[in-house]
């Protein structure tokens, strides 16, 4: 049986571990991986559709195939990648996610509220807020540096909307002994 080149869609794909482990998962089958980014590979060889599921379950991650769960899953890697290495900061999201995927952004708006029960903003922002956890827990930026990072406006700004998601002030997380993170692909899940 020739081998064939085929893309494929993983969930739960969200750090650069995460690519690493999918990428020695999908070797140990015996394929060949061409390309490989967050919530994306493409592979050659003869492993079956099967034998790629179950492997990548029993690491953690999901094998997509419904079109509308692959899109969902790139908004979220897209945001994530936005959110981890904030080049962009004055720029609109709605515009790169709409650019980036090559779609109407109303329309992955609406698809990603009904599918994943909160909105693509409401996303950033939790995913904006667990960025600002985790800096805050290595103490590795003032809040003007992360409020700048992170494409707020003020400090003042960033403070209120931490505030709003986490219940603490920033001072009054980075205090705390258990600082309730969360796992990259759980943000946004209730």
């Amino acid at each position: 049986m020739p081998e064939q080149e085929r893309q494929l869609a993983i969930k739960n794909m969200v750090c650069a571990r995460c690519v690493r482990v999918v990428k020695e998962e999908l070797e140990k089958l015996g394929l060949t991986v061409q390309e490989i980014e967050l919530g994306e590979a493409t592979v050659s060889g003869n492993a079956t559709r099967e034998q790629i599921k179950t492997a990548l379950a029993e690491a953690g991650f999901e094998l997509l195939e419904d079109k509308k769960a692959r899109l969902i899953e790139q908004i979220k890697n897209y945001i994530i990648r936005l959110i981890q290495d904030p080049e962009n900061r004055t720029a609109n999201y709605s515009d790169l996610i709409a650019k980036h995927l090559n779609k109407d952004y109303h329309y992955l708006s609406q698809l990603f509220s009904a599918t994943e029960n909160v909105t693509i903003e409401k996303y950033i922002i939790l995913q904006k807020i667990e960025r600002v956890k985790e800096w805050l827990v290595y103490d590795e930026l003032s809040l003007s540096e992360m409020a700048y990072k992170l494409g707020y406006s003020s400090v003042a700004h960033l403070s209120s909307q931490f505030k709003q998601v986490t219940g603490f002030t920033p001072t009054a997380f980075k205090n705390l002994k258990n600082h309730n993170r969360q796992a990259l692909d759980e943000v946004g899940q209730e």
